[in-house]
């Protein structure tokens, strides 16, 4: 099924997903839930920190500063406050941002921690962490999980197919398959894997899916200085390199997913913060223990987790904030070219969703899934699901 290899304990996590796509819900999941996700959110950002600082640091010397963020205008307007370097294309890439500035999704939530070298008396911004928010995690983990069903369906489809031309006595291949006959398949495809998640039955063709990005650094790096920067993970940062990818075209980086071990020791030494603590408690955990439950969590975790590194120059960081290849604008088109979108497809992501809100929710308990993948829901119920989950009081109270 899927796992989120950033995460702790991501094995557990990746079984109550499994369960809860065939309706199978324990009556503790959702303090489970509620553990995991809250522990992985204190674990996450603090090793994404210390391997920050020492990859920055080894870059470009000690003098490395850092300031967290909550949206994306404020990395934005960092980026263009003092460019390392001008070209025809900064500057138009500059004058447009500051000319309409609301025209580039300033406003988009993040977590996100920004980080800058001191040179000639000025900061100097050379990248950034983030973790995904919740429901990038949902979307993206649904996503995942929909395009594996959307392969099982087709390969079903097939099997169809295969049997219709045997029937007849001749190769697939030869197979005049009108449209409607095409989509007769892909229907009855569909209501195949609906009936398999219904009676629990293991979908067949759905293999191990994973997902590495969760958490994440940006290094800006001229293009004759990465050496530097793999040379830096691979001997110094307790980082292996799993996968290496060169994008050239409108989008232009390398793209690192990189195996690191965080130093636990470290990690654990610092004290959850009070606000943090005050989260958890209202959430149900008992605020005498958390420290006690987040240094067992850690220690009891994998000891790896994979995270990824894009590496781009200032001017294509530019491209990707502000430019030809902005981020937002590259997710709204991933989103229009999704090729399932039929109800099994919304209520995978419907279901996602529910299962990271329950993190920030004040829920402990809950006796069923409330979305079942084989029903058919409109979106109002999912609505009335999500404002139920956060204890919203209705519009409207019979008098």
């Amino acid at each position: 099924m899927i796992t989120l290899t950033s995460l702790l304990h991501r094995g557990e996590l990746r079984d109550i997903i499994r369960r809860w796509m065939y309706g199978n819900v324990l009556p503790d999941d959702a303090a489970r839930v509620s553990r995991l996700v809250s522990f992985n959110m204190i674990f996450i950002p603090r090793y994404l920190g210390a391997l920050a600082t020492d990859l920055f640091g080894r870059l470009h010397g000690s003098q490395i500063s850092s300031r967290g963020i909550s949206h994306k205008g404020a990395l934005k307007d960092v980026l263009i406050a003092n460019p390392p370097y001008r070209s025809r294309r900064i500057d138009e890439m500059i004058l447009n941002y500051r000319s309409n500035p609301e025209r580039y999704y300033r406003e988009t939530p993040c977590q996100a921690t920004l980080y800058f070298s001191r040179r000639e008396d000025r900061n100097l911004f050379i990248g950034s962490s983030r973790v995904k928010r919740l429901r990038r995690i949902a979307e993206k983990a649904a996503r995942r999980i929909i395009d594996g069903i959307y392969l099982a369906i087709k390969k079903q489809a097939e099997v169809y197919a295969d049997s219709r031309a045997n029937a007849l006595g001749i190769p697939r291949e030869n197979l005049l398959t009108t449209p409607e006959d095409m989509l007769a398949e892909f229907v009855r495809a569909e209501v195949r894997i609906q009936e398999d998640l219904r009676s629990g039955r293991a979908i067949r063709d759905l293999g191990e899916m994973f997902i590495d990005d969760v958490a994440g650094l940006k290094v800006i790096l001229e293009d004759g200085d990465h050496d530097r920067l793999i040379k830096a993970l691979s001997d110094t940062c307790e980082c292996e390199i799993l996968e290496r990818e060169t994008h050239r075209g409108n989008y232009n980086a390398t793209n690192l997913i990189v195996r690191h071990v965080p130093p636990k020791e470290r990690i654990v030494a610092r004290p959850i913060s009070a606000a943090a603590m005050q989260a958890m408690a209202d959430r149900g955990m008992d605020p005498r223990q958390v420290e006690k439950e987040f240094l067992e969590f850690v220690n009891t975790g994998e000891d790896g987790v994979n995270l990824e590194i894009i590496i781009s120059n200032y001017e294509e960081t530019l491209e990707g904030e502000i430019g030809r290849c902005m981020h937002e604008d590259r997710i709204i088109e991933q989103r229009m070219k999704e090729q399932y979108r039929g109800w099994l497809a919304r209520n995978t992501e419907y279901l996602m969703v529910y299962l990271f809100n329950i993190a920030a929710s004040r829920q402990t308990k809950i006796n069923e899934v409330p979305i079942k993948l084989w029903n058919r829901y409109l979106p109002d119920y999912f609505e009335e699901v999500m404002r139920q989950l956060f204890e919203v009081p209705p519009h409207f109270v019979d008098d």
